[in-house]
């Protein structure tokens, strides 16, 4: 199975960035542990803070994969690119936020992803990405 993780603006900063909210365990840490725990796939990861490259991503990977786990972060809420791409391509998608998107802002609210999403997991921290990872498991 290949699974990969996309990441989308200010991600890159986890560890860093609001620890109250986001924690402060980098993405690179967590993800060298998920590789660990789950041997048997073939997890890769990305992550760019441009909207367009998030959108070249899915598109390069949307039809060869066989998950894609997609944090687009602040695009979540403004993106009808990113929005458009997941609904263009065959690999299923799950929507994942680490913070309770509900519990924030209210422009947080709204996601143009999720319409396009196999799923959507929020507020569960690093382990969102677990759960969504999960789903795909056979």
């Amino acid at each position: 199975m290949k699974v990969i993780i996309i990441n989308g603006p200010n991600l890159n900063l986890l560890g860093k960035r609001e620890t109250n909210i986001y924690g402060d365990l980098s993405f690179q840490e967590f993800f060298e542990n998920l590789q660990l725990k789950n041997k048997s796939i073939a997890l890769s990861y990305y992550q760019t803070n441009i909207e367009g490259e998030l959108i070249d991503k899915l598109q390069e990977v949307g039809y060869s994969y066989d998950g894609i786990i997609l944090n687009a972060a602040a695009y979540t809420h403004t993106s009808v690119g990113i929005a458009d791409a997941v609904a263009a391509i065959t690999t299923p998608v799950i929507e994942v936020h680490i913070s309770n998107t509900y519990s924030r802002e209210s422009f947080r609210h709204v996601s143009y992803i999720a319409p396009n999403a196999r799923g959507v997991i929020a507020g569960f921290g690093l382990q969102s990405y677990e759960l969504a990872l999960q789903s795909f498991k056979k």
